[in-house]
């Protein structure tokens, strides 16, 4: 199907991601908005979104992004993208007074939140899949980039099991507009400030392995967040850093969100399946890569996490 087929008719369209938005997330809802705007030109299209990084500055538009939610607007169509409703925070009881709502994602976790529902876990990363979606021949440079990153950012650079011959051929196809790709991906994967440097280096030097080498923990509290200056956003890839580190099987980042409240990340090199664990504890992903909130006292949420982690690991 294409996705404009289901939007014949409508006057408003609204796009919305998740709470704490990735890559994926930013270049889905970024790639769509621009894509509507150039396709349905006499429709009012809007995105809404928490305020992304500034590594994302560099997708056209993202300042036209909409963070203060206003739920008493009404659309005639809203699409939720990489993720289900209950992660798309203060928009959600904007999508769920759509006239028609629409679901789309690659998390195995989510089961659909919308009247249609395109979910195709097989797919890297959203952005992938909305490229299968969209009109080839409507895509330009500025659509492409947005596409690009989000695929960059959800496959690692390309390198996680999620990576098939489909996102290769989609992502050279993305490239042949011309865009510094290179730039693109040391700018929003790789660059990091001194800060969020630091605060990665104090992360992997306080980390711990257990379970005989096979597993990894680290966390950081927001008295550490306090004393580098930095917020959630200066924490990504610091879970990536813990997988690869020789011997270890799965991988736990947890910070602090509120007083005995942690946001955790897990990682798996492909005998743990990260996203059933999460599932268990309100959360989803992916089988290598899944997250979810826990309360309670750090050690608490590790003992909890751990038991189902032992469990995979010796069944």
């Amino acid at each position: 199907m294409k996705l404009i087929e289901e939007l014949v008719g409508a006057k408003t369209i609204g796009i919305g991601g998740h709470v704490r938005p990735d890559g994926d997330c930013v270049g889905s809802v970024m790639g769509l908005y621009l894509y509507l705007k150039k396709v349905l030109p006499d429709v009012h299209v809007f995105a809404y979104l928490e305020q992304p990084a500034e590594i994302f500055r560099c997708i056209q538009n993202i300042d036209k992004l909409c963070s203060d939610f206003e739920t008493d607007i009404q659309y005639d169509v809203f699409i939720a993208l990489d993720c289900n409703a209950e992660r798309l925070g203060g928009v959600e009881p904007i999508y769920e007074r759509a006239g028609k709502r629409i679901n789309i994602d690659h998390h195995v976790s989510n089961p659909g939140c919308g009247d249609i529902n395109i979910i195709e876990p097989k797919k890297s990363s959203t952005c992938e899949l909305l490229y299968e979606l969209m009109e080839e021949d409507k895509i330009d440079e500025e659509i492409a980039k947005a596409l690009y990153i989000g695929m960059v950012h959800d496959t690692g650079v390309f390198r996680y099991s999620n990576t098939s011959p489909r996102t290769m051929q989609i992502a050279a196809k993305l490239m042949e507009f011309g865009f510094d790709f290179s730039k693109l991906i040391d700018k929003t994967f790789y660059e990091k400030t001194y800060v969020q440097s630091q605060i990665m280096g104090r992360a992997v030097l306080e980390s711990i392995c257990f379970m005989d080498g096979r597993c990894i923990f680290s966390r950081v509290d927001q008295t550490m967040m306090d004393f580098y200056q930095v917020g959630p956003k200066d924490l990504d890839g610091i879970i990536n850093q813990l997988i690869i580190v020789k011997g270890i099987e799965c991988a736990i980042f947890m910070y602090e969100t509120n007083p005995m409240e942690y946001k955790v990340s897990l990682r798996s090199k492909g005998k743990v399946d990260v996203a059933a664990i999460a599932l268990k504890f309100g959360g989803g992903g992916h089988v290598r890569a899944a997250g979810c909130t826990m309360k309670g006292k750090y050690h608490d949420v590790i003992n909890n996490l751990s038991s189902h982690i032992a469990e995979q690991l010796e069944g």
